[in-house]
């Protein structure tokens, strides 16, 4: 199984599996959560920039599933 890290929480996505993406400036980039993929909507650079921050109830780099 390969995974993508969602760039907003830093956790592991299935590409495959996962509902929730965006094209920025030609890449695809997978989130874990609708709320993660609004986050990186409000400000994709900032996240691009400085790399994923967490989020309340997230650990970086953890395995998640919907």
């Amino acid at each position: 199984m390969s995974t993508a890290i969602d760039p907003v929480c830093g956790m592991n996505v299935n590409p495959d599996k996962t509902p929730w993406k965006t094209i920025y400036r030609g890449k695809v980039y997978y989130f874990c959560s609708k709320l993660c993929l609004e986050e990186f909507k409000r400000d994709p650079e900032y996240y691009l920039r400085h790399g994923p921050k967490g989020m309340p109830g997230h650990k970086p780099g953890e395995e998640h599933s919907h």
